[in-house]
């Protein structure tokens, strides 16, 4: 039996919550993109942080650099790892 990685299935995760939310197709929300890279502004970026906060119940502080999908989904498996 093939176990999922972790990261990857967690990315998946993250990147479909991000596209349901801002209405963008999720081979545009690249990793190491930049969220402003896709038109967003700090409004949909908050907007996501909270998603992100209630769907994988955590607080992401505010000193907490958020600029791309992989900064959400470093600091979730941070998070989570201890």
């Amino acid at each position: 039996m093939h176990m999922a990685d972790p990261r990857t299935t967690l990315y998946k995760e993250v990147i479909n919550l991000v596209s349901r939310l801002k209405a963008i197709a999720p081979h545009k929300l690249s990793g190491p993109k930049g969220l402003w890279e896709n038109g967003m502004d700090i409004v949909d970026v908050v907007d996501i942080i909270l998603a992100v906060e209630k769907r994988y119940n955590v607080v992401i502080p505010d000193e907490v650099p958020v600029y791309s999908i992989d900064d959400l989904v470093n600091y979730l498996q941070l998070s989570t790892a201890r």
